[in-house]
């Protein structure tokens, strides 16, 4: 099962996932949460911190990793369930290097090895974040950024089975809601 929740900023995103990974987990196999996000300000551990309390009921096995999604086949058993959180924070640290390099098509990367990591994966839920509503003309790169993200978006919600948006806490199905019935949340 491939779940693709995408949503605004603070709005339930990683609650629901967590809660749908876990649903998914099969009693024996394992349960990965693998982080993407590298913390750049004080805002970002808190919520790096935040998030880490919330999914302790859960007993996730925590697998941070910033790039080379693809790379999980390397590092987990891949019968296990896991949540990727977020291809948001993945692209970034694709595109945009410690070094101040900028990798402009670095989205066609994270977009295949999205893809080919999920065609091996027997469960994962996969959060991205919906930044497409600003009227506000940006620089090239981040422009680029957005372009990327949407294509990620795009290409991943092909290959899910279920595809949902979160508004203001709020589940809206626009791929699959039928077969999450079976998922108890």
């Amino acid at each position: 099962m491939i779940v693709y929740i995408s949503g605004g900023c603070k709005n339930g995103k990683s609650s629901y996932a967590e809660k749908i990974a876990n649903a998914l987990k099969q009693k024996e196999n394992p349960l990965y949460y693998i982080a993407t996000m590298i913390p750049s300000d004080k805002e970002d551990e808190e919520r790096i911190k935040r998030h880490k309390e919330q999914r302790k009921e859960f007993n996730f096995t925590t697998i941070e990793l910033k790039r080379n999604i693809n790379e999980i086949e390397k590092i987990c058993d891949l019968d296990g369930t896991f949540l990727i959180d977020s291809t948001t924070a993945l692209l970034s640290n694709e595109m945009f290097l410690e070094d101040g390099s900028f990798i402009e098509n670095s989205y066609q990367k994270v977009a295949n090895d999205l893809v080919y990591i999920v065609k091996k994966l027997k469960n994962v839920v996969i959060v991205s974040d919906y930044i497409f509503s600003d009227s506000i003309n940006y620089d090239k790169y981040t422009e680029n950024y957005k372009k990327g993200l949407g294509f990620i978006d795009k290409v991943l919600s092909k290959e899910s089975d279920i595809l949902i948006e979160v508004c203001y806490g709020n589940m809206i199905f626009y791929k699959g809601k039928e077969k999450f019935k079976d998922i108890k949340i």
